[in-house]
């Protein structure tokens, strides 16, 4: 529908001076993802600075049966904040800290807030906010919890549903739920707040959120040990689970090509080993007590890992840079892969115990559908999830690899439905991954979403064409 004058012009006067953009130019950032898979078009971004300004500007949009399209950093993997027209109505103003709870261990903050800030700001206040993830220099917070965002913590903080109390949402009518409860307990009901975390921005819009806060780290250890197959990282991580227990924070594994194009593309990348394995695992343990003793925890198990051949090597790091070196590799994986053509992407999970026979199978698969084609597996291993990028063979057409992306998908989707996971374990569905849950969730499952979204949003004014 087309977006008349009139309408931009009480979108102008509700967000007030600076809160628009409405030029080519200026546009153009919004209209794009990172991958450039998609290019939208929209007649306006509003940029509201406050709650009641968004619920304006949804509002008008409604009244006029105008689309929004909600975006926070743009950040996201599947398309999920490209508009088709309408407007765009971007969180970046809504980006304060209203309140620090101490006591209480809660932070409510507004959606724009940029989630290293966010994790600043914890800090600051003798705290912990422990979602952290490759974009959290840029991603928002909001957009973080509209896309249940997970990262590297999940193993021992949850994902991002599992790190929230209350939110304040703004409905696709323009009415505000103020939702901002930092209760644990609150047994009175539907749990409204679950609704929108994870919804894409297709059942309202995320203003505000109260987070949950931790005792901060006062000891770390990380280590990066290498194993001659897939089997042994679970074995590896099974060992360390049960002897280190809560201690064990992340368990990344990294397979060896993803190393080697982390040390070909990236400055100041080097393989920390002296020579070459088929797997490695970044491990960090962290405990919020000063006196635990996690270097000595570490040195046991991975020093009983290597008599009994489950690792071949191993390296602690002995400093902050050192650490910081070795999860520079793991976070430059998806930058290295870019440098080697085209490559399809696999946002996978299943459960932990199934992770080898996964990797196996869709490895054998892909393989087997075009030969030289270069698996790139590497991933949040503890929890399940693995991120399974195809790369090119060598020197073959980029267009011509990448039109087979369909293909590749069919054949990782099915071994991961028939092994009882999911085909997007983080990055969410968008419009990229919209077919897939039609096709692998049951009638029931994608009735109910449907349903959910005629009750909250009939008129189909927030984000239309994602998801569902």
């Amino acid at each position: 529908m087309a977006v008349s004058e009139n309408l931009l012009d009480a979108i102008r006067k509700a967000v007030g001076p600076g809160g628009w953009i409405d030029d080519e130019v200026g546009m153009e950032p919004y209209l794009v993802e990172p991958r450039g898979l998609w290019r939208g078009t929209c007649a306006m971004i509003a940029r509201p600075d406050s709650t009641e300004a968004v619920a304006a500007v949804v509002r008008l949009c409604a009244e006029a049966g105008v689309a929004i399209v909600p975006q926070g950093g743009n950040t996201g993997l599947v398309g999920g904040g490209v508009p088709d027209g309408g407007i765009v109505l971007s969180t970046a103003r809504l980006n304060r800290i209203r309140d620090v709870d101490a006591a209480n261990h809660t932070m409510a903050v507004e959606a724009g807030c940029i989630l290293a800030e966010v994790q600043d700001a914890a800090l600051e206040a003798g705290a912990l906010f422990p979602l952290s993830l490759g974009a959290e220099g840029s991603c928002q917070i909001g957009g973080n919890f509209a896309t249940n965002a997970g990262g590297v913590a999940v193993l021992r903080y949850g994902n991002a549903r599992d790190l929230v109390l209350g939110l304040e949402v703004v409905l696709p009518d323009g009415r505000i739920w103020n939702g901002l409860r930092g209760l644990r307990k609150d047994n009175t009901g539907y749990d409204l707040k679950q609704l929108f975390i994870g919804s894409e921005g297709t059942l309202g819009i995320i203003t505000a959120i109260v987070l949950k806060l931790f005792p901060p780290p006062r000891v770390s250890e990380t280590a990066l040990a290498a194993m001659a197959d897939v089997e042994r990282v679970l074995t590896l991580f099974t060992r360390v689970r049960d002897e280190c227990g809560d201690a064990l924070s992340a368990f990344e594994m990294i397979s060896r090509i993803a190393l080697e194009f982390t040390v070909r593309h990236i400055p100041d990348v080097a393989d920390p080993l002296d020579s070459a394995h088929a797997y490695y695992a970044l491990i960090e343990l962290t405990s919020p007590r000063s006196g635990d003793n996690l270097r000595e925890s570490l040195e046991s198990v991975l020093a009983a890992a290597l008599e009994d051949g489950t690792i071949e090597d191993a390296v602690i790091a002995k400093s902050q840079s050192q650490c910081e070196s070795l999860w520079r590799i793991r976070e430059f994986i998806p930058e290295a892969q870019k440098s080697e053509g085209g490559s399809v992407k696999h946002d996978i999970s299943v459960p932990v115990s199934k992770v080898p026979e996964f990797i196996h199978r869709a490895s054998q698969g892909a393989v087997a559908m075009l030969p030289g084609t270069r698996v790139v597996s590497f991933g949040h291993v503890g929890d399940g999830n693995i991120h399974f990028n195809l790369s090119q063979p060598v020197d073959a057409d980029a267009d011509a690899f990448l039109a087979r992306w369909d293909d590749f998908n069919q054949i990782v989707f099915d071994i991961t439905f028939e092994m009882g996971g999911s085909f997007s374990a983080e990055h969410g569905i968008g419009q990229l991954k919209r077919k897939h849950l039609v096709h692998y969730k049951s009638e029931v499952e994608v009735d109910l979403m449907r349903r959910l979204k005629m009750a909250l949003d009939p008129d189909d004014i927030l984000n239309p064409g994602k998801l569902v």
